[in-house]
């Protein structure tokens, strides 16, 4: 119950507030593997890894060099490795023309 309520603090807090952070991505080596949400990974979805926002939470990924984004939905947890914020699906990273790594802003929507 307390976790629910702090991830739901959290979540009002952040909402609609843009932070610039590094993502990663992971893909098809994971392909079908159950993610923390209990749904298969698919690397093709518009989907991404958070450590702390709900499953469901949906955010909009800018990739600060080029300025193209994407709208993924939290269904895992990680990345979890220093540094890192956000681990999106390899589709998500080609829609916004990311490489292995990329300076973003990430914008919880709801």
């Amino acid at each position: 119950m307390r976790t629910t309520l702090l991830a739901l603090c959290a979540l009002m807090c952040l909402e609609g507030a843009a932070q610039a952070q590094v993502a990663t991505y992971y893909g098809n080596e994971f392909a079908g593997h159950r993610t923390a949400s209990g749904e298969r990974f698919n690397p093709g979805a518009m989907t991404a890894a958070h450590r702390t926002l709900p499953f469901g939470t949906r955010v909009r990924v800018t990739n600060s060099h080029n300025g193209r984004s994407v709208i993924v939905r939290i269904n895992d947890r990680g990345p979890f490795v220093k540094g890192r914020s956000i681990d999106l699906s390899s589709g998500a990273a080609r829609a916004i023309g990311m490489g292995s790594t990329a300076s973003v802003r990430i914008e919880v929507l709801r």
